[in-house]
């Protein structure tokens, strides 16, 4: 039996996710709604299913299995918490909600209702992303130094209701939870206003991790050319990975020992050594997301970006706004 699935929003985010729920044969789409009724006709029509302006109109007439709800984050709580009276298991575009108090409430309530809940972080599902995830985990930089994150490109006129905080560097903040296992003890940032008429479009911050290991993040809405990139630098080399071609490459840590005459000690240090490209299997990550979130409403399973880690990564990101307007440093006690 096939799975319903309707999407909430069908913006530049919300028309990926019907084009996917609608090609996927364990799923049928059932509808789309927002509040542009010109854009929800237009996807539907396009994916064969029906539109709808009232989410809750879709919702009582369709009854889906699982929707994403891909609307502005302002929206996010009170159409999460509709959805969940309906028995809907969710798939929310990221950030989780809009406040910390918004999120946990969606938690507790998909957790009481038995409703599975999931945080679109997109890249934890970049295949590059993943396949340097598995070779941390083996050992194979050996000690982490350091995790430096750039996420820069043009401002996106879209976005209205965040800066590039919380639309751009949530991900880089979750990512580095995700590939180091470790969480964020503490946190600086320096932001700026530029371009974007009510929010931050620059941010330059830095991190440190529960294994004393240090994040850099440069992110931006002011830079002409997008850019994806993500290097860990470790004691056997550094990896990097090219979010926007998926490739991973390693850099070799060719260790050198000269012997200093003076103490008679031998002194080492680190030199270029091979640069490896890994083979990575390309697939478009929005894809495994979905695929992912269907997979764990049909076999029972918690899904792979749970509810705590949307809400994380938001408590993460709302720390950073709050250093940039401070000046001062976040500390987190666990």
């Amino acid at each position: 039996m096939k799975v319903k699935a309707a999407v909430v929003g069908v913006g530049s985010m919300g028309k990926n996710h019907a084009r996917i729920y609608s090609d996927l044969p364990e799923v049928e789409l059932v509808g789309v709604a927002d509040s542009n009724p010109d854009h929800a006709a237009n996807i539907a029509v396009k994916y064969g299913t029906k539109a709808y302006e009232d989410p809750l109109a879709l919702f009582e007439s369709q009854h889906p299995d699982v929707i994403t709800l891909a609307v502005p984050t302002v929206e996010h709580h009170s159409l999460a918490l509709q959805a969940i009276d309906h028995g809907i298991h969710l798939l929310i575009e990221k950030p989780i909600s809009y406040t910390i108090a918004e999120g946990q409430e969606i938690i507790n309530r998909a957790q009481s209702a038995g409703i599975k809940l999931m945080v679109g972080h997109i890249e934890r599902f970049n295949p590059a992303v993943r396949e340097l995830k598995e070779r941390l985990t083996a050992g194979e930089l050996g000690r982490v130094f350091q995790i430096d994150a750039r996420r820069e490109g043009p401002f996106p006129a879209r976005i209205k209701d965040v800066g590039v905080v919380i639309d751009l560097a949530v991900h880089d903040l979750d990512i580095m939870r995700y590939i180091s296992g470790k969480e964020i003890k503490r946190l600086y940032a320096e932001t700026e206003r530029r371009i974007h008429s009510y929010h931050e479009d620059l941010f330059a911050g830095l991190v440190r991790l529960a294994d004393n290991s240090i994040g850099t993040l440069s992110i931006n809405w002011l830079t002409p050319t997008k850019i994806r990139e993500l290097t860990v630098i470790g004691e056997r080399g550094m990896f990097r990975v090219d979010y926007l071609t998926q490739d991973l490459y390693f850099f070799e840590n060719a260790t050198i020992q000269s012997p200093n005459w003076d103490t008679l000690q031998v002194i080492r240090g680190v030199s270029e050594g091979r640069m490896i490209r890994n083979t990575v299997e390309k697939k478009e990550p929005l894809r495994s997301e979905i695929e992912a979130f269907v997979a764990s409403v049909r076999e029972g399973t918690e899904p792979p970006v749970t509810g705590k880690d949307g809400l994380k990564a938001l408590e993460l990101a709302l720390a950073v706004v709050e250093s940039g307007e401070t000046g001062k440093v976040v500390e987190f006690h666990r």
